[in-house]
């Protein structure tokens, strides 16, 4: 009984605190078309406290959405162009001398902000990935002696372009690994090109109003770290995971040869991360098993290794995850 109670009260604490959603995604309909499965992408890692890996060809509306999210949240926002000779100071900042004061001065650089748009991050060599990736992760940089907590909210969106790979230096395993979600998205439809041209052409551009304040979203996250995991949706997540190492322990043999390695137990932390944002999204106080698998491919794409043998098939981690996510008993 006491279940059912602390279940309706968490139903009405997030009914309460997930008000504003609505806004935001209102917001974002009025400057982008379509892609809504961006914007609910960068609503779950920022209810999450996480970062997302978008990949898609140039001019999908990536920055827009990131710097439109930002405007209406009323947060501060950077962008850093990631190019061969970026160096890790352009990203995090520098001691810099002042001749009037005759000491050197910390400047910080566009890692001091709520939303930070990484574009083309395969672009930068290793020690430029690093240095932003760890800022991502220890969530504070270090600027000679001084360690400086950043910001909150904090949410780095990097973008990957998946056509041109000459000159780019791809992203290792590991630090893929700390993204979140990885999240693929394709061209816009006929209608919605003819709205994105329309909007474009408008001599009258709208104005983007702050809607929401940081804070609130800082509520929504305590708020989305109490929903209600029960036992067998936690089951549900470890068995989706360990059919990715052990195939053929979930009568999977057909993956065994497609898979070189298995998700990390990152993976199910952030699987029931993004399932609690999910159910925050869709105002409610427990995780159902369709959240789990509304949120699985996005969480678990870059988190599998594919053999030769896959890849010479043309077998994607999308088509592994589907097969596993149909196979595995569901609660």
């Amino acid at each position: 009984m006491s279940d059912s109670v602390n279940i309706r009260d968490l139903n009405a604490l997030v009914a309460q605190k997930s008000d504003f959603i609505n806004l935001i995604t209102t917001g974002m309909d009025q400057t982008i078309v379509g892609q809504k499965h961006l914007v609910q992408s960068l609503l779950i890692a920022l209810l999450s406290n996480g970062h997302v890996l978008l990949e898609g060809v140039p001019g999908l509306a990536k920055t827009l959405a990131i710097k439109t999210l930002a405007q209406l949240i009323d947060a501060d926002y950077s962008r850093v162009q990631f190019t061969p000779d970026l160096l890790p100071a352009d990203v995090i900042g520098t001691m810099v001398y002042s001749v009037q004061k005759d000491q050197f001065q910390v400047k910080k650089g566009p890692i001091f902000s709520n939303f930070v748009l990484a574009d083309e991050i395969n672009r930068a060599p290793a020690k430029v990935q690093s240095a932003l990736l760890e800022a991502m992760q220890e969530r504070q940089v270090t600027i000679g002696d001084t360690t400086f907590q950043l910001d909150e909210p904090f949410l780095v969106m990097a973008t990957q372009n998946p056509i041109e790979q000459e000159g780019t230096y791809p992203l290792p395993e590991a630090q893929v690994d700390r993204f979140l979600l990885k999240v693929i998205i394709g061209y816009p439809t006929r209608e919605e090109e003819r709205k994105i041209i329309r909007q474009n052409i408008a001599t009258e551009k709208k104005k983007i109003m702050a809607l929401v304040k940081p804070e609130e979203i800082l509520d929504a996250q305590r708020v989305v770290e109490q929903i209600y995991l029960d036992e067998k949706i936690e089951k549900y997540i470890v068995d989706i995971v360990f059919a990715t190492r052990y195939p053929d322990e979930y009568s999977l043999n057909d993956l065994k040869s497609m898979i070189s390695f298995g998700a990390s137990p990152r993976a199910s932390i952030s699987l029931a991360k993004a399932s609690r944002a999910y159910a925050f999204l869709n105002h409610r106080g427990f995780v159902i098993p369709e959240d789990i698998r509304a949120v699985c491919h996005d969480v678990l794409r870059h988190r599998i290794g594919l053999t030769y043998e896959a890849e010479a098939n043309n077998i994607t981690s999308d088509e592994i995850i589907s097969t596993i996510l149909d196979r595995v008993e569901v609660p």
